[in-house]
């Protein structure tokens, strides 16, 4: 199945802690069905020290379900994304200004 949310698009959160927060996808895994959002859901995280990095308690983004994010479109609102088939290639389609999102 074709990914609707895609590493670097950005998104904004539907539901939990950050609600309502804007950010760009960094990496996304389809077989758990979640993705890293900059600067969204964040944990402490304790790291040790070494040679080549301070250590102590760092922030790092978590991945979060993509039923919880949705696509922002031209006009900065959430969309749902759809498909269509264009020049005999399946491109990613905005539901709310039927723009296409891949060029």
């Amino acid at each position: 199945m074709a990914a609707k949310l895609r590493k670097g698009d950005e998104v904004i959160v539907l539901a939990g802690k950050d609600k309502g927060k804007k950010g760009t996808i960094s990496s996304v895994d389809p077989k758990a069905n979640k993705a890293v959002v900059d600067g969204v859901n964040m944990a402490i995280r304790h790291t040790r020290q070494s040679q080549t990095s301070q250590g102590g308690r760092l922030p790092k983004a978590m991945p979060m379900d993509l039923s919880n994010l949705a696509l922002l479109d031209a006009n900065g609102k959430a969309t749902r994304v759809g498909f269509k088939v264009d020049d005999g290639k399946k491109v990613r389609v905005a539901k709310t200004t039927g723009d296409v999102i891949d060029a």
